[in-house]
């Protein structure tokens, strides 16, 4: 009896089968049911509906088959897509011998910095001259990962000419002082960590180096309290209040004023610098700086907290960049008022929110499938997501 994949590749199945088909409702084996997922993504009628059923699919099942040699070789692609692609099944996938070295290469020179940890744990890559190459001609990589392999590749002998070199070892740093082989304290590994920084980015720094402060949503916000920090209210014009009587303007307005004052007169390098070595109230205003690699330096900031980042996931005067960067650090993802504030955010990137969307519970699915401020594909995922949940818990309790 030919399986179900193969009738409907054939088209000999009726369209009321292939809608339901679409929405991951029949009755096949888990592995067979994502293959004909991944083969109606690109169906005229039904490849919308597919590709919202991917989006939200079981992360067990889609685990399984990302680890499966016996998944067919256009479901893997698929998983392993930029577009599809999900973090926590690039170990599966890199371990998955099915998929070819070439599919692999592609995305170790592109990956994200913490994708590129995936790859320097995975005993295939450290086993592949041509994968441990491509990750290091990765333009994410950090100083410190980048010093990995090189190491990686000089230790197996791989025939690498370029010399090993740590974050410190930069053109600015020829000369090191025998001081730092020693143990160092939490101020010089932040100022490694800038270093690294300024290093991988210095082509983009150098480009426009003087480039200013530009927020987005521009500087007025900046000027105008919040909702925590009210306007005094004027005395009469007539009652002037004396010189020593007079109101002191309020903490947080004055400490923000000055944080804007200090960052405004900065060139980007020192955005950078103050991005991650600043206070809370400077990150607070860089991360919505108009330059990529200003913003982004926040996240990377040793002394950032989680319920700073929480904030950042919200708002919608940042760069989508920032947005998309969030959920590619493993330690912000395990919160969940950050990952639901992204979910929630019409400013993050569709890809990114349909990929969280499985995170979020069945109370937040429910209001968010009523949220008109999200795209309607958010929407449409999330209340089918609820009523999958919902049914799944009427089930249990019978």
């Amino acid at each position: 009896m030919p399986r179900m994949i193969d009738l409907i590749r054939a088209s000999a199945v009726p369209a009321t089968l292939m809608q339901s088909a679409a929405k991951g409702a029949l009755s096949v084996p888990p592995g067979e049911m994502i293959e004909i997922l991944v083969y109606l993504s690109s169906h005229k009628l039904f490849g919308e509906q597919a590709r919202l059923t991917l989006a939200g699919w079981e992360p067990q099942a889609s685990l399984a088959a990302a680890s499966d040699p016996k998944t067919s070789a256009e479901v893997l692609h698929y998983l392993i897509a930029p577009q599809n692609l999900r973090p926590s099944l690039v170990p599966a996938l890199l371990e998955n011998f099915s998929l070819p070295e070439a599919s692999l290469l592609t995305l170790a020179e592109s990956a994200s910095r913490e994708m590129v940890e995936f790859f320097l744990a995975s005993p295939r890559v450290n086993a592949s001259e041509p994968l441990l190459r491509a990750v290091s001609a990765n333009p994410n990589l950090s100083g410190i990962q980048s010093a990995a392999v090189e190491e990686k590749l000089k230790s197996k002998h791989l025939g690498t000419a370029a010399p090993v070199t740590t974050p410190l070892e930069t053109k600015e740093e020829a000369v090191l002082e025998p001081s730092l082989a020693e143990p160092v304290g939490p101020e010089e590994v932040l100022d490694e960590g800038l270093l690294a920084y300024l290093t991988e980015h210095a082509g983009e720094i150098a480009a426009e180096p003087d480039k200013p402060f530009q927020p987005i949503g521009g500087f007025y916000e900046e000027l105008v309290p919040s909702a925590e920090e009210p306007l005094a209210e004027a005395e009469p014009p007539s009652k002037p209040a004396p010189a020593h009587q007079a109101k002191k303007p309020h903490a947080a307005e004055k400490e923000r004023g000055s944080a804007l004052q200090k960052i405004s007169r900065l060139d980007i390098k020192g955005r950078i610098q103050l991005a991650m070595k600043g206070n809370k109230e400077e990150r607070s205003l860089l991360i919505r700086d108009g330059t990529k690699i200003v913003a982004l330096a926040v996240l990377d900031s040793p002394k950032i907290t989680d319920g700073e980042v929480e904030k950042f996931a919200s708002q919608k005067n940042v760069l989508e960049a920032v947005l998309r960067t969030i959920p590619m650090k493993r330690r912000f993802m395990k919160h969940y008022g950050i990952v639901r504030n992204l979910v929630f955010n019409p400013r993050t990137p569709l890809d990114v929110s349909l990929g969280l969307m499985k995170n979020i519970l069945v109370n937040d699915l429910r209001n968010l499938s009523g949220n008109k401020e999200v795209s309607e594909t958010v929407r449409k995922l999330a209340l089918k997501m609820f009523k999958q949940k919902m049914d799944t818990s009427k089930k249990s309790t019978d």
